[in-house]
């Protein structure tokens, strides 16, 4: 029987590689299932807020920026005068938490539907009186709709209402998932469509395990459970992520 005599440079050289290939797997694992999905609770107002608009008409009623003003959220005092932008337009309002109709991520729709039948507030620029308002985020993602769901994380960005007409939503933010040993990423990037069934958003990429990671989300809007009370207007979300490294 002939044998083959083998190198032992080329045999060490096979178990290197082998054990760095093993060793860089381990450290930087991509996740087993591509796609996935998010809960996403966006509040604005109310005892725990986790959204809050901080330039605009709406922003400035919000943080009291005006002569002599008290900082008192969305809903004048009792017998107080609403005090209203240059333009005269004055923002209608939620009469169940007091939040500006038109702010945040339902506007005057809600999963497609207006509310009490009030459509987008234009000012006589034509312009809604939310438009080139900047909503700052620190939402709190679960894996259920429910908000006592597990939590997974936050989503830290902003969004912008970025329409004349209301009904878009420019964002931009940060997943920032929990639960990992190493920094677990993923950036969002796109316009959200208020009223819509579903919309789209792009993955720019990630840190950690999500490292090269690219794709895009489906985001749809649902009604919250109510089985968790919340004393602010809530917008819930649902982001169905769909990964490719």
């Amino acid at each position: 029987m002939m044998m083959i005599k083998q190198s032992p440079f080329l045999l060490l050289t096979a178990i290197f590689l082998f054990t760095v290939s093993v060793f860089a797997a381990a450290l930087d694992p991509a996740p087993a299932d591509p796609i996935f999905e998010l809960y996403m609770h966006d509040i604005l107002g109310g005892g725990s807020p986790t959204a809050r608009p901080i330039t605009g008409l709406l922003g400035n009623i919000y943080n009291g920026q005006v002569p002599f003003a008290k900082q008192i959220g969305f809903t004048p005092p009792e017998n107080g005068i609403a005090i209203p932008n240059a333009n005269g337009a004055l923002p209608t309002v939620n009469g169940i938490n007091g939040v500006p109709l038109g702010t945040g991520l339902s506007g005057t729709a809600y999963s497609g539907q207006n509310l009490n039948g009030i459509q987008t507030q234009l000012g006589p620029d034509g312009l809604s009186l939310g438009f080139g308002t900047i909503t700052v985020i620190d939402d709190i993602l679960t894996s259920g709709p429910d908000l006592g769901s597990q939590p997974l994380g936050k989503a830290q960005g902003v969004y912008v209402a970025s329409s004349g007409d209301g009904s878009t939503q420019m964002m931009a933010f940060t997943a920032m998932l929990e639960g990992g040993e190493y920094n677990d990423n993923l950036n969002f990037y796109g316009i959200y469509r208020i009223g819509s069934a579903m919309s789209h958003l792009s993955v720019t990429g990630g840190t950690g395990r999500f490292k090269n990671a690219c794709g895009f989300a489906e985001v749809r809007p649902l009604i919250p459970s109510g089985q968790h009370f919340v004393d602010g207007a809530e917008s819930l979300l649902r982001i169905i992520v769909h990964l490719k490294y």
